[in-house]
């Protein structure tokens, strides 16, 4: 384990309220593989938990007699860097910047990257859509990114409830080509940290849930919250068995 992603999970420790120690060195672990593969399994990544984990652990791919797509490789390995990322600015104000960030080192290196209309790091060039909805168009992303990061770091104590508004309306705007969802939970993951809320993460059993309610926020905001809320739970389960406070 490097050192500096250690000091970054020390500081993410400090942020929930517990000082480093090396009972949480287990948790130290825990947490980018668990992120990582989650969020990339929700985006049709084939690699495995145990995959996944051999390339954190081990920095080596691991495959029996499978064919393993390149960029689900680089890519879990570039959101092990996002997760550094959001631990390392956990206190930092949320900017345009820091999300382009995120896409940024998510995106870098993949077949995606090699595409002349595709802008790592940068807004979208070509419209998208998300379960089958019309997100906003590319030329007015960069104005409607800016209002809503100005709107909502104007909330001066925010609860999951806005974090969670907050998530809904950047994944309508969908302001990158493609990687909406993981930087649009990897955002979410850093600010509960920033405001004091335990996080979570969506899992392979929840995620339709999750994306019921996203489709449903503006008519039922019950069915994401509740889903979030239960996978809160879960994480809290989680800080107890590595014995962190929160």
């Amino acid at each position: 384990m490097d050192k500096r992603r250690c000091a970054h999970f020390s500081s993410f420790l400090a942020v929930i309220g517990n000082n480093f120690n090396v009972l949480s060195f287990g948790f130290v672990e825990f947490l980018p593989i668990e992120l990582t593969y989650n969020s990339n399994n929700m985006e049709a990544s084939k690699l495995t938990h145990d995959e996944t984990r051999y390339i954190y652990e081990t920095n080596t791919i691991g495959i029996d007699k499978q064919s393993l797509n390149v960029d689900d490789i680089i890519e879990t390995v570039n959101h092990f860097h996002c997760v550094d990322l959001i631990i390392e600015h956990a206190e930092d104000k949320l900017s345009e910047k820091f999300i382009k960030l995120l896409h940024y080192t998510l995106k870098t290196g993949s077949s995606d990257s090699r595409k002349s209309w595709f802008a790592v790091g940068g807004y979208k060039r070509v419209p998208n859509e998300v379960g089958g909805q019309i997100t906003t168009a590319p030329e007015e992303v960069s104005d409607k990114m800016s209002a809503l990061l100005a709107k909502y770091n104007d909330i001066k104590e925010k609860t999951l409830f806005d974090l969670i508004d907050f998530h809904y309306q950047f994944e309508q705007i969908h302001p990158f080509q493609d990687g909406n969802g993981r930087v649009g939970r990897l955002i979410l993951f850093k600010e509960c940290l920033k405001n004091n809320i335990v996080p979570f993460i969506i899992n392979d059993e929840t995620k339709m849930f999750y994306y019921r309610g996203l489709k449903e926020w503006q008519r039922e905001k019950g069915f994401l919250t509740d889903t979030c809320l239960a996978e809160q739970d879960a994480f809290k389960q989680y800080l107890d068995y590595f014995r962190i406070e929160y």
